[in-house]
């Protein structure tokens, strides 16, 4: 098993001189990198080598799945696929160019700094797993959560992550934190929809009128979960080149994936 910080430690110099800088131009994946096989639902299979940041994905129990596509999937592969290629593009991060699924029991879960989660308004762990998610967090890890809406997906993501941090509070995060400023400077909050309500003219879901982005941090004020309540980045990543999906949330989705990304590799 690695030790995240001590990983941690050995990157930090490579991203503060470079993931800091945005640039236009694309940058080019190393021909010796061995993308893993990211289509496998197991999070089996190669590794990605020679790169700074792989997304990792991860895989949960919903007690609202649908049968034939668990919530974690959602938007996948595009959304991920997507989003890697801004990163290489828009940065100086060598991001691999395929996500990971992986699994909170999965022996390299400490290998990844940054968790994705999609679809957290129902999911589920047991006392192992949320052990060993707690364990993830306070050694240096950090969690993304994305795409859950309203009032009651708002209670099932808190009783879900109750389990894994029970006494920690869940606060809203203020406008001139670093995180909204790292990479990117995101001053204006922007309610970022799915296509499918902004095909409708909206950008909220159920009664998740306003967007909130929240955070829980750990004893020296680290974000250890970041929280995107009322939004769907995966969608603005998914459908960055859908015509009549407004680019403005798809821009914004970038830039605060890359502060996040940023975020959780420097500190």
């Amino acid at each position: 098993m690695v030790d995240l910080e001590s990983w941690r430690d050995g990157a930090i110099c490579r991203l503060l001189a470079g993931a800091l800088c945005a640039l236009t131009g694309v940058l080019a994946f190393p021909e010796d990198a061995a993308p893993n096989n990211a289509a496998r639902h197991d999070a089996q299979g190669p590794r990605a080598f020679h790169t700074e940041f792989q997304l990792a994905r991860l895989q949960f129990r919903s007690v609202r799945d649908r049968g034939w596509r668990p919530r974690w999937l959602t938007d996948y592969p595009e959304a991920d696929l997507h989003l890697l290629r801004g990163v290489n593009r828009l940065t100086n991060i060598r991001a691999a160019d395929e996500s990971r699924l992986v699994s909170v029991m999965d022996d390299d879960l400490f290998d990844y700094p940054l968790l994705y989660a999609v679809e957290p308004g129902a999911w589920y762990f047991d006392a192992e797993e949320s052990l060993r998610l707690r364990e993830y967090l306070e050694r240096g890890g950090s969690l993304l959560v994305d795409d859950f809406h309203g009032s009651y997906e708002w209670q099932g993501f808190v009783a879900g992550i109750r389990r894994v941090l029970p006494n920690r509070r869940i606060i809203d995060i203020p406008r001139e934190h670093p995180i909204f400023h790292t990479v990117f400077d995101l001053d204006e909050p922007v309610q970022i929809p799915g296509i499918a309500a902004a095909m409708r003219g909206m950008t909220h879901e159920r009664d998740g009128y306003t967007p909130h982005w929240r955070a829980i941090a750990d004893d020296d004020g680290r974000f250890m979960v970041v929280i995107n309540f009322n939004m769907d980045l995966g969608d603005a990543w998914e459908h960055a080149d859908v015509p009549f999906y407004a680019l403005r949330y798809t821009n914004d989705a970038y830039k605060y994936a890359i502060n996040y990304i940023v975020y959780a590799m420097t500190r």
